[in-house]
């Protein structure tokens, strides 16, 4: 006997969509209040001033302001928000 199944049979047609996580904001870059800057699993990046962290691990900021990334103890990413944009003000002579 043939081991085929009958048309229109499929096993494999499943999948999960995508979890759209990233960063959605980076560096240098304007933020308003209560906007996303970036969704993650876990606590890759911390939040540091100006910056919350929801249920699900993903960082908002609190205040309108310019996105920073830097790097402190134990080598741990933060993520803050900070009134002046550091990359206009160090072109100031």
């Amino acid at each position: 006997m043939a081991h085929k199944k009958g048309s229109g049979s499929s096993r494999n047609g499943r999948d999960s969509k995508g979890r759209r996580l990233g960063i959605k904001i980076y560096g240098n870059q304007y933020v308003k209040s209560g906007e996303i800057i970036l969704r993650q699993r876990g606590t890759k990046h911390h939040p540091g001033k100006n910056v919350e962290m929801g249920k699900d691990h993903t960082l908002y900021s609190v205040k309108n302001g310019f996105v920073l990334f830097k790097k402190k103890r134990k080598n741990r990413s933060f993520v803050s928000v900070t009134s002046e944009n550091k990359k206009k003000r160090s072109n100031i002579k």
